[in-house]
């Protein structure tokens, strides 16, 4: 069910919807805007595996589907793609998950006229935390230095996101999901990027997820989570959460958890039991000095 936002708690806030006939709103200086569309059909996934010198791609890409969040004044704009995501996979290039020989065999079923050598990551596992540029704008000289490049200078810190302050009864002013990429490993699991972001007067929070389940193998949790506070004047402060986890279902046996994959079926349900393999937050100020 597609979200509706509630005119009078817009008008309240001081947003307004996109327009012409766009998905999102304007709020303090952002333009937020999803768009979601259907799958890439065949010609368009040979197009995608020529661009990126792969012959594997997940078995929906959703290439059309994506998020923008931009701040108009200063230019600073995050997006969220597919095509990103996996230029992201095959740079990373992860050796393949060693499945057992009846896996094998599902996947070389699924694919009975190629000939199915598991001699890349099938998993499609991503480092993508997002894609982000600094539009410049003539109006206003944007408060990130312009080194020559495209670059935002986030910085390292310890602050955390503030999740329980999130889970409060603030109005809700817009609301998505964004699948973009989805394969089901020749049945042997899953493995899916999505994103999600919800905009409210304080400001907005973003969670972009891959999620992994090899079944009886392993499981992979890579999470990113932008919060955005809106400031006065059209100033911002941005916090960047990117935590990955993993394990194997042999481990997670041995501390008594069980073995069957039924019981993974949701990634927000069992994270806490994945053990955290690298976790890092990084902060940005956005502040817009107009020429006089």
């Amino acid at each position: 069910m597609e979200w509706e936002s509630d005119d009078k708690e817009l008008k309240a806030a001081g947003a307004e919807p996109l327009p012409d006939g766009r998905r999102g709103l304007c709020i303090h200086g952002w333009e937020i805007e999803s768009r979601k569309l259907s799958i890439l059909n065949s010609l368009h996934l040979q197009r995608w595996e020529k661009e990126l010198q792969m012959s594997h791609l997940p078995e929906m890409v959703f290439g059309d589907n994506c998020l923008v969040l931009k701040h108009v004044n200063s230019g600073t704009k995050f997006f969220f793609n597919a095509f990103d995501a996996l230029v992201g996979w095959k740079h990373e290039a992860l050796p393949p998950v060693e499945v057992p020989a009846a896996a094998k065999w599902k996947f070389r079923r699924c694919k009975p006229l190629q000939e199915v050598v598991l001699d890349y990551d099938y998993t499609f596992t991503t480092p993508y935390c997002g894609s982000e540029t600094v539009e410049r704008n003539v109006e206003c000289e944007s408060a990130i230095p312009d080194e020559g490049s495209s670059c935002i200078p986030w910085e390292d810190c310890k602050e955390k996101i503030d999740l329980v302050a999130l889970a409060s009864k603030e109005p809700i002013l817009f609301y998505d999901e964004i699948i973009l990429y989805e394969d089901e490993l020749a049945d042997n699991g899953i493995s899916f990027l999505t994103v999600k972001v919800r905009v409210m007067p304080s400001g907005w929070f973003l969670l972009l997820r891959f999620w992994l389940r090899v079944d009886g193998v392993l499981m992979r949790l890579r999470d990113t989570r932008l919060h955005c506070l809106f400031g006065e004047h059209n100033k911002s402060v941005i916090l960047r959460e990117s935590c990955w986890r993993e394990t194997t279902f042999q481990a997670l046996s041995s501390k008594g958890y069980p073995f069957d994959s039924a019981a993974y079926s949701d990634p927000s349900i069992i994270a806490e039991r994945l053990p955290i393999v690298m976790q890092k937050t990084q902060k940005l100020n956005i502040t817009v000095p107009c020429k006089q």
